[in-house]
């Protein structure tokens, strides 16, 4: 009898040094996980330099743009090149959308119904542009189990909370473990299909943060399409001018 309460005693004392390891690492990491990611991009203001390269079949075209921010409620984007698309600017304040297109002096507002059309002819949309969702507030994260064994990143699961007003159905985010950096996302419609997918590389030390500088969206339903962006400079917590995020301000001339 003794032996046998030894043997349970042992196996349970092994039960425990599997299971409370996992437990405290979804404790101590899944919030830091989540809100590193949150951060990683953001700040309390921004400006930065980004080309956006869109490849489809049959064609490629690169963007190249400024960008600024302020907060997760402001985003002002200014397109330098090429020479047919340079003028054209995008406004976003929290919500609401507008567009600037210079070739007929026009600014015209993006109307929700358009919020998933994509943007400059891109794999992001304009709702992409606008989104000022938060993974740790509009999300409940937990941490997952590979389907392959990965000893490297941490795989987290994001789903909306409760009458959050989010278009996918889930999220599945994938970051190092060694510095919590991103390395892909996954995104699923509400019937759980796989959409698309982002992968993040380049890893670069810009604005004094290290940061993955080259981003590269694929939409699964559209084979040979995808779009890269690329940060070529970017700053953090920056004095803006406070005309930047101004309807009158995409009109301007650069």
């Amino acid at each position: 009898m003794k032996r046998l309460k030894n043997i349970l005693f042992l196996i349970t004392l092994l039960q425990l040094l599997f299971i409370l390891p996992a437990y405290s690492e979804e404790l101590l990491d899944v919030d830091s996980i989540v809100d590193r990611m949150d951060k990683l991009y953001r700040s309390k203001t921004s400006r930065g330099q980004i080309e956006m390269l869109v490849v489809s079949e049959d064609w490629t075209r690169t963007l190249s743009m400024d960008i600024w921010s302020e907060g997760i409620d402001m985003t002002y984007i200014h397109i330098n090149s090429p020479k047919k698309d340079a003028g054209i600017a995008t406004l976003r304040k929290k919500t609401e959308m507008w567009n600037y297109f210079p070739n007929i002096n026009k600014v015209m507002k993006v109307p929700p119904s358009m919020m998933m059309s994509s943007w400059m002819g891109s794999d992001f949309t304009n709702d992409d542009l606008v989104k000022e969702s938060s993974m740790r507030d509009d999300y409940d994260a937990r941490l997952i189990a590979p389907e392959v064994a990965d000893p490297e990143n941490y795989y987290v699961e994001l789903t909306p909370k409760a009458n959050i007003p989010i278009v996918w159905g889930k999220i599945i985010l994938v970051v190092s473990k060694k510095d919590y950096l991103p390395v892909w996302e996954a995104y699923y419609d509400e019937k759980g299909r796989k959409m698309r997918t982002m992968e993040f590389s380049e890893i670069k030390m810009l604005g004094g943060r290290r940061i993955p500088s080259v981003l590269v969206m694929k939409p699964l339903n559209k084979p040979g399409k995808k779009t890269v962006i690329k940060y070529i400079d970017l700053e953090f917590d920056i004095e803006l001018d406070p005309d930047v995020f101004t309807l009158r301000n995409l009109q301007r001339k650069r």
